[in-house]
């Protein structure tokens, strides 16, 4: 009781998600969340009560929950991927001392760089880099500079968030920042829907990347001078030596 779980749901589908969160979301009395995280586990679990809030009410949605918790009741906040990665931990952690009683518990999940790189090959293999292209919470000038750093340190670099109607724009110009110090034939990849209907993964350059349209249900994957293609998938070698 008095308890908010704040639970990272995985890719999408039911198998994406852990046994924990599973438990988790059966011992809770409340699932609160996003309207489209929600749509996510409400056949797996129709017995819940469910209240959701729109984009852009981020706080509004972890006060709810929050304030349910406070009046006794086990809650669970639901994101899609892991809960601390772009997710809700940090702002439900930073509005916790307003609720006394009350225990938080992050529980989580796989986030769309893992499992996007499963199914693309196995891209992480050496250091990397991951960025979000959204500028709603962080200035365009410090994602440029991010962008610019990890490509001069030859990171692989995920990239969240390319692009929505807004910001049709921003892959192309986060590649053309990238090809300041990467070669136009860098190896690089993209995943959609991953662990949903209708996953695809695409292996591209990264001149053909630049003129790629992509949506917010996609995760992209740009790799370092080692990166390469190895019977269709993305593989960065990690430097094991065999013959």
């Amino acid at each position: 009781m008095n308890k908010l779980y704040v639970v990272g749901l995985g890719p999408g589908g039911a198998d994406g998600i852990t046994i924990r969160a599973e438990n988790v979301l059966r011992e809770s009395d409340v699932i609160v969340g996003y309207t489209v995280y929600i749509d996510l586990v409400r056949a797996q679990f129709p017995d819940k009560e469910y209240l959701s809030t729109p984009m852009r009410k981020e706080v509004d949605r972890v006060r709810l929950a929050l304030s349910i918790a406070a009046e006794g009741k086990t809650v669970a906040m639901v994101c899609s991927g892991d809960a601390g990665v772009y997710g809700m931990s940090g702002l439900c952690e930073e509005l916790l001392s307003e609720y006394p009683g009350v225990e938080l518990i992050t529980v989580p999940g796989v986030s769309a760089v893992l499992s996007g790189a499963a199914i693309l090959g196995a891209p992480l293999m050496h250091d990397f880099a991951v960025i979000s292209l959204s500028d709603l919470l962080t200035p365009w000038e410090k994602i440029e500079k991010r962008l610019l750093m990890a490509a001069e340190a030859d990171f692989v670099i995920c990239l969240y968030n390319p692009s929505s109607r807004k910001r049709h724009d921003y892959l192309a110009r986060a590649c053309d920042l990238v090809l300041r110090h990467a070669s136009p034939e860098t190896v690089c990849g993209v995943a959609k829907n991953i662990g949903r209907e209708g996953e695809e993964t695409k292996v591209l350059t990264l001149k053909e990347l630049r003129d790629t349209e992509v949506d917010m249900f996609s995760t992209v994957f740009i790799g370092n001078s080692q990166t390469k293609v190895i019977n269709g998938k993305m593989v960065t070698p990690r430097g094991y030596l065999y013959e």
